[in-house]
């Protein structure tokens, strides 16, 4: 009888988030714990990292103290690497805060072990909106004081020739501010780059502004002098210039305070032409309640399922469920389910039979995934087990905490509204994390297991729940130290984050292809 040579035998493949073969540690909750290698683990603590807020397991300064360790390390055992993963982190996962502390970190780590290349670049890369030069020249001076580094000057000095705009500066450089432009620019000494006549002069506008000079403003600046001459204005006449504000570069946040009065819908519809992918989500609520005109509504719309735009915004895809739940209305429902499709194209349609495993448990369903989010783990979680459910008929979907519920999903249904059904029974299988004894009751014979968890199980066992030829993919969404399965190879992998984009790995492992870091 053959032992190797079988229908469905599958190619030794492996992943890049790797963990020890045997446990050495224990999970928050008592069971087996597989100690990963410090890149696995700073890549999921990374892309699960709010930097500064507690969650279910973790304090915030258990969480940064570990956080920093771990880049400490990289940075001085694998700069390039890090190099890589930094501008991925900050640009396709979408997060400010860690990528900036952990540039500041390795740099200044990569320094005391006499590491000179690569520190300038790796603080260039991570800062990619306008307040984030002085977002991380208060991070450095806050903790380690006003003796900045070279390479940090230099990195954000780069930064700053990219990013300083005049619309930049109208919206960025405000009084509440520590590091105001003009205080970045006089700590840094960005050179204005030759390409940008006009930066020379906004530099300097900069520095009035920040020591309270009055000086005219240039002729090289357009916008800015527009908002001066808006400003100057008296409050009667405002609402006559609604038409000039998109070029005077107010903000919908400033709109408000400029006219004095309310956002109605002439408000609304004035400044939604020059309102970002983000503003609009946020405001669709807004939009409603101040009644803008079907026309203008059709046209947020279109915006709002435009491929590219979707592409260009970068938007997490919790951030659509986030704008379904708070704008409930008809409206909007289509094109947001129409948008989360387009910003979750890299969860794939799987052949075969797929057991899909949603954690419900009390630390996915407390607290929120960041401070100022109002969408908890679950509900992030439950968008991607519902995804990958909507993405086939042969895709068996389950919640699981102590025990379990089944929760089918109907072909062609709103795939936000199904989130919403899901998420209303959490509760309903108790609160607690059950990871092996879940799959033992529903695994049937299927070709592939995928867990959704912070993985922090109340007992082992989860490999040996499946057939060791059947492959279980973990996507981890708590990023804490250890792991419930050894992970890299062995049929066993682990994902992270709450973008869609390592999903992608894992048709690569399902075609016998090594799966590397999605950066």
């Amino acid at each position: 009888m053959a032992k190797f040579n079988r229908a469905g035998a599958r190619a030794a493949v492996t992943s890049p988030v790797t963990t020890e073969r045997a446990p050495t540690g224990r999970t928050h909750e008592g069971a087996p714990g597989y100690v990963r290698d410090a890149k696995g683990e700073l890549f999921l603590l990374a892309v699960s990292n709010m930097v500064g807020e507690d969650t279910f397991y973790e304090r915030a300064g258990e969480r940064d103290a570990r956080y920093r360790a771990l880049v400490h390390q990289v940075a001085v055992e694998d700069g390039e690497w890090l190099a890589r993963f930094l501008p991925w982190l900050r640009g396709t996962a979408n997060l400010r805060s860690a990528p900036i502390v952990a540039a500041l970190e390795a740099v200044r780590a990569r320094l005391a072990a006499g590491e000179h290349g690569l520190n300038r670049q790796l603080v260039d890369t991570v800062l990619q909106r306008a307040d984030e030069p002085g977002e991380a020249l208060a991070y450095w001076t806050s903790a380690y004081g006003r003796a900045i580094p070279k390479p940090v000057k230099r990195g954000v000095a780069d930064a700053v020739r990219r990013l300083y705009t005049e619309r930049s500066l109208l919206k960025y450089d405000t009084a509440g501010r520590a590091f105001r432009f003009g205080d970045v620019i006089e700590l840094v000494h960005p050179a204005p780059d030759p390409a940008k006549p006009w930066q020379g002069a906004l530099f300097e506008h900069a520095l009035d502004r920040g020591h309270g000079r009055g000086a005219d403003v240039p002729d090289a600046l357009p916008v800015v002098a527009a908002r001066a001459r808006l400003m100057a204005a008296s409050v009667r006449e405002r609402r006559e210039l609604l038409p000039d504000v998109g070029g005077a570069g107010v903000t919908w946040e400033a709109l408000a305070g400029w006219l004095q009065g309310p956002m109605d819908a002439a408000a609304w519809e004035a400044i939604i032409p020059d309102m970002g992918y983000m503003s609009l989500l946020r405001n669709l609520r807004s939009f409603d309640a101040a009644g803008i005109a079907g026309e203008v509504a059709g046209r947020v719309a279109a915006r709002l399922t435009d491929p590219a735009e979707v592409a260009a915004s970068r938007q997490l895809p919790f951030r659509f469920y986030s704008a379904y739940r708070n704008a409930p209305s008809p409206r909007w429902g289509r094109a947001l389910d129409r948008a989360l499709t387009l910003a979750t194209a890299n969860v794939p349609a799987f052949a075969g039979r797929t057991l899909v495993l949603v954690d419900t448990s009390a630390s996915m369903s407390s607290g929120s995934i960041a401070r100022r989010s109002t969408v908890t783990p679950v509900q992030a979680a439950a968008l991607f087990g519902v995804t990958l459910a909507a993405r086939g008929d042969r895709v068996d979907l389950y919640g699981f905490a102590d025990g379990v519920f089944l929760h089918p999903v109907a072909a062609g249904g709103s795939v936000l509204a199904e989130i919403d059904r899901f998420c209303a029974r959490v509760g309903e299988v108790g609160h607690g994390t059950r990871i092996a004894e879940s799959v033992r009751r529903t695994y049937a014979g299927h070709d592939r297991v995928v867990i959704v968890s912070d993985m922090q199980t109340m007992r082992g066992g989860v490999s040996e729940s499946v057939p060791e030829r059947v492959p279980v993919y973990g996507f981890n969404l708590g990023g804490y130290r250890t792991a419930a399965m050894p992970a890299g190879g062995w049929n066993r992998h682990e994902f992270g984050g709450l973008s869609d984009a390592t999903f992608r790995l894992i048709p690569l492992l399902e075609a016998g292809t090594n799966a590397d870091w999605p950066f």
